[in-house]
């Protein structure tokens, strides 16, 4: 049967073998999903060994990815944009290919609750790894402006003037911000320990879109912010979660799995409904 697993640290807590149980069985594909938490500085080493014993394909999550791709043999488009591996798949050929399914997931995530990404102004927080595997795809949606807010500005203008390429992308810091935003992403991983980032109130309004990368059993701290000052749509990341595993899925096995049952049964796995 062929294997796959999760690489991470702290792993334990992953739902990435449920969502990939569930699409296994919903496509009947023989395959078993397992987790590893190597140490930190024995990543490379894990990796190897699972490869070298038949592994067929592996998820990478943090904080392994960026050192992911730098070890892999060949890189997808978007993960060389990414600068981020969160997917291998090792080739027919033997060769280890390196790929980025985060930014995908988030995008078909936001479509799937019917945001309109095209002439939006969109504004992304944080400037750190998940900010910079967002960008590529939310770019290629066309917004009329994407704006990086981080605290440190010079780390969100680097991220603005590598991905200019693509699209009106500007950086400002937190206090700089001004304006009307359609969608609000929240790429920091603030929501884990409680915290908000230092956004405005007044840059909330009813008709904005907010979406938090993190996710949990109830609302993550920047999701319960926004609605307390009137936005009405709001998203946490467990849809982008079975998103970018959907991505996954189909890079290693060629066949796309459906979300919505998926996502359905990991909500109750969670408690959240």
């Amino acid at each position: 049967m062929d294997r796959y697993l999760v690489f991470g640290h702290p792993v334990r807590h992953s739902k990435s073998p449920f969502i990939h149980t569930l699409f296994a069985r919903q496509t009947q594909q023989e395959l078993e999903y397992g987790l590893a938490e190597p140490a930190v500085d024995e990543f490379a080493q894990a990796l190897r060994t699972f490869f070298d014993q038949g592994g067929k394909g592996c998820n990478v999550t943090v904080p392994f990815k960026e050192q992911a791709f730098t070890l892999v043999d060949r890189l997808s488009p978007r993960a060389k944009r990414a600068g981020a591996v969160n997917t291998i798949k090792l080739t027919d050929d033997g060769v280890l290919l390196g790929d980025n399914t985060d930014g995908a997931g988030l995008v078909a995530d936001l479509k799937s609750h019917g945001v309109t990404l095209a002439d939006s102004r969109i504004l992304l927080l944080g400037a750190g790894g998940a900010a910079r595997g967002a960008l590529a795809p939310l770019l290629a949606e066309l917004p009329s402006e994407l704006v990086i807010a981080n605290r440190t500005h010079t780390k969100a203008q680097q991220l603005a003037d590598e991905f200019c390429d693509l699209g009106h992308v500007t950086a400002q810091t937190y206090e700089q911000l001004a304006g009307s935003f359609d969608l609000v992403i929240n790429s920091t991983s603030a929501s884990l320990q409680g915290e908000l980032p230092p956004l405005a109130p007044a840059l909330i309004h009813t008709d904005i879109a907010i979406y938090d990368m993190m996710y949990g059993a109830s609302d993550t701290a920047f999701i319960s912010w926004a609605k307390q000052h009137g936005a009405r749509q709001t998203m946490d990341g467990l849809g982008m979660l079975v998103e970018q595993a959907a991505e996954a899925f189909t890079v290693w096995r060629g066949i796309r799995p459906g979300t919505k049952q998926v996502l359905r049964e990991l909500k109750r796995n969670l408690g959240v409904i």
